[in-house]
């Protein structure tokens, strides 16, 4: 069947997770379709091979040329919009769209009602907060998935033979800014903290691409009451164009006012979809049905409460979806118990934001710290957490940042700084962790920092503190 891609000359810009499937979905729309790639080694001539065999172009070693006649660019979602490639597609008035932003298009395409979106974003938790909506939505007997940045494509949901009640979608700031049409039934900015500054340019262009996700927002903006930065996920809201008659919804850790979510007397409460929210409240679920019941874990459980209640889901759902969820793997995870300690891996934690969270969520802790530092700097998390530190333990290149951080701020913390970024340092950073800590401490994992200094990603590096943790109560 015609489509308005048929006959269309589009570049693709980028393969990888979503060059390669937009390329053979604009194909099989009648596109004629030439993909364009920066990186010319085995895996992008492999993944090359299989696009030309359908008769794809594709043009490796050369991502900044725009190809002659090309009428739309489907961009994978990392590509700087400073690249030359953008730079002369403006210049020659061809629009950019990400992946996210043609997914959005394909919608209903075969014929089928188009699922609503319950979009989220911020700079931590978006994955564990998706997660949790999509287990909610499950719960009420909703056919749904957790796709997006999640790792399951946006363009499969849409186009696949799956049909879908409800998508819960995590979206980062790069995919957002590629997606100009976006239109959610409801969406949720968690927070936000400086991040990817080299790549927007700015705080406030990273802002201004996060809040992108509310434009257009049909039901609930969902953004977090207790924020302090500026702009906070409020501002985002007040800044949005929505549909006539969605509602702002707060969440909160504290006491919820009208139209919040928020937390009385260890029990999740809703004061924003009930009758009368003036007066009432409806209990949704108890702090300990979160797994883990960290302060910025139930803050992620009230957000993806929020958007399923926008959506028309029962308290009982809410309940029953979060008691079913279970975490990924290095994030805030309980590893042991040894000699009286708790041993904590949150390997996720790869920047001060994640870090300061995971930090607030323990009284007295031994802190395992270091890696890669992205151009973060460390006085504020310290000045932050000083007091809750028993000891500290330094791996990674860019651990002197921490450790002077440390040295200006909480002089009196005990600091052992591992001279190595070799695997093993691991090992030792959890012995020395053990000889720091007390009963009744916790040793946590929380580096703030990127971990390919040292491993391949944070999974490994998870993986080895826990082992080392396992050889401590052998």
């Amino acid at each position: 069947m015609p489509s308005e891609f048929t006959g269309k000359h589009v570049t693709v810009a980028g393969l990888g997770v979503s060059g390669v499937p937009a390329a053979k979905v604009l194909h099989g729309l009648g596109a004629h379709v030439t993909v364009v790639n920066d990186g010319d080694d085995e895996r992008a001539r492999a993944q090359a091979a299989e696009l030309e065999a359908l008769g794809v172009t594709v043009r490796l070693g050369d991502g900044d040329t725009l190809p002659e006649g090309t009428e739309l660019i489907v961009t994978a979602p990392g590509w700087k919009p400073t690249k030359p490639l953008f730079t002369a597609a403006g210049q020659a008035g061809v629009p950019v769209w990400g992946d996210v932003e043609l997914a959005w298009r394909l919608r209903g395409l075969d014929g089928r009602k188009p699922a609503p979106w319950l979009a989220v974003t911020g700079t931590n938790g978006k994955t564990t907060t998706v997660q949790m909506l999509a287990s909610i939505l499950k719960a009420a007997g909703l056919r749904t998935a957790a796709v997006g940045n999640i790792g399951v494509s946006l363009l499969d949901a849409v186009t696949g033979e799956q049909e879908y009640d409800v998508l819960a979608v995590e979206l980062s700031s790069y995919q957002l800014h590629w997606a100009p049409s976006l239109r959610a039934h409801s969406a949720a900015v968690l927070n936000l903290a400086p991040d990817h500054l080299d790549w927007h340019g700015s705080m406030e262009a990273y802002a201004a691409d996060k809040g992108r996700i509310y434009e257009g927002n049909q039901v609930a903006c969902v953004y977090n009451v207790d924020a302090t930065d500026k702009p906070s996920t409020e501002d985002l809201v007040r800044a949005a164009d929505v549909e006539e008659g969605c509602r702002a919804i707060g969440f909160t850790l504290g006491t919820p006012g009208p139209s919040q979510l928020g937390v009385v007397e260890g029990l999740l409460v809703d004061r924003a979809f009930v009758e009368d929210r003036q007066k009432n409240a409806q209990e949704l679920a108890e702090v300990s049905d979160v797994d883990p019941p960290a302060p910025h874990n139930i803050a992620n459980a009230l957000a993806a409460a929020g958007l399923a209640r926008a959506f028309g889901v029962s308290a009982a759902a809410v309940r029953d979806g979060l008691r079913a969820f279970t975490p990924d793997a290095h994030r805030i995870a309980h590893v042991a118990d040894v000699d009286g300690v708790a041993y904590v891996d949150d390997s996720k934690a790869t920047n001060t934001h994640a870090t300061e969270a995971s930090l607030a969520a323990y009284e007295s802790i031994v802190w395992i710290a270091g890696g890669l530092a992205k151009g973060a700097t460390f006085d504020e998390l310290v000045t932050g957490a000083a007091k809750r530190l028993r000891g500290a333990v330094l791996i990674g290149a860019d651990r002197a940042l921490i450790r002077e951080a440390l040295a200006r701020h909480a002089p009196e913390v005990p600091v052992v700084d591992l001279d190595r970024t070799d695997t093993g340092a691991m090992l030792q950073a959890v012995q020395e962790a053990r000889r720091l800590a007390r009963p009744g401490d916790t040793v946590l994992l929380a580096p703030a920092c990127a971990s390919m200094d040292m491993f391949t990603n944070y999974n490994q590096r998870g993986d080895a503190f826990a082992q080392a943790v396992r050889e401590l109560g052998a």
